[in-house]
């Protein structure tokens, strides 16, 4: 039987880097999306084409009631869930000085970025507990998708960052409760990465990288650089780490002279 992956935000950029990832290496998806149907169905044909099966399934992830519907509609497609990547984020609609920024922007990414994924693990974490008990899945893992963003400072989009930074905390949180039933949890970093969400800052990036040697690895990372690592913890192959941040930036959280 295939493992089964639930991906948010799995229907562009990075999300999709990691749902076809997954799919490669042998596992089915719930694809879930906010808005774009026809780019979940996009991912949802790729996954079928390496032979895996896919469900898309519409949800908000900062809403109570779509986080809710969106774990039934996983148990109840596939009957287990064996890896929860939480990866659905979005960004500031405006960069606004950090002192003359509002509270909406604040609280829309607090709502998306932390909150839904703080819940909706909360939700993931305690199926899984119980289908450990009855012996459906064994060692099941979660994965959240954060940023470098968690720890470098951008005074334009301060939510953006507190949001990031709070994931980390929540990864540490989740590892130290779920060990005792053996439920390994990760926080994967991503550094600059070619996405729509960067698209709009690529001359900015193109210099910092390539011109200022931002990156000891003089590229832009792409989706599939995060699906590798979301596949290496999904294939078991850090079975004695929890709790791990791991990078996938290029290098840049290295101090260097």
């Amino acid at each position: 039987m295939r493992p089964v992956a639930l991906v948010t935000g799995a229907s562009r950029g990075i999300g999709r880097g990691i749902a076809v990832a997954l799919a490669d290496a042998g596992h089915d998806l719930v694809i879930n999306y906010a808005a774009n149907a026809d780019a979940a169905k996009e991912v949802q044909a790729a996954v079928e084409a390496a032979g895996g099966r896919a469900v898309p399934v519409r949800a908000d992830v900062s809403s109570a009631a779509d986080r809710e519907r969106l774990v039934e509609e996983t148990y109840a497609a596939f009957g287990r869930l064996d890896l929860l990547v939480n990866n659905a984020g979005v960004a500031p609609d405006v960069r606004a000085d950090l002192l003359e920024a509002g509270e909406e922007s604040f609280d829309r990414l607090i709502a998306i970025n932390l909150k839904g994924p703080y819940f909706l693990t909360q939700l993931v974490a305690n199926r899984m507990i119980e289908q450990i008990g009855t012996g459906v899945v064994s060692a099941p893992r979660i994965v959240t998708i954060s940023s470098i963003s968690a720890y470098t400072a951008s005074v334009n989009r301060g939510d953006y960052c507190v949001a990031k930074a709070g994931l980390a905390m929540m990864t540490t949180l989740y590892a130290a409760r779920l060990a005792e039933y053996g439920i390994n949890v990760y926080e994967i970093r991503p550094g600059i990465v070619a996405t729509d969400m960067t698209g709009a800052v690529t001359e900015k990036y193109d210099r910092l990288i390539h011109e200022e040697g931002i990156t000891p690895i003089r590229r832009w990372g792409q989706p599939a650089d995060v699906g590798a690592a979301v596949v290496a913890v999904a294939s078991g192959l850090l079975p004695f780490s929890t709790g791990q941040v791991i990078d996938v930036d290029g290098g840049f959280h290295l101090r260097t002279l």
